[in-house]
């Protein structure tokens, strides 16, 4: 593959990466950064607490 065949590769891939930010953007997919982040810890823990393993 000639190095000439890759400039355009290349500018085709940006603009995949570009369009498929733009597809997020525009269905709100960064709208709650910290929502799934939360989802993830257990409302029922007790975080005052150290962690220490179950036995």
């Amino acid at each position: 593959m000639s190095l000439l065949a890759l400039i355009p590769l290349s500018l085709g891939m940006g603009a995949v990466g570009l369009g498929a930010f733009f597809w997020a953007l525009r269905h709100d997919q960064f709208d709650d950064l910290e929502g799934a982040a939360w989802r993830v810890i257990p409302p029922d823990e007790d975080w005052d607490e150290p962690l220490r393993p179950k036995e």
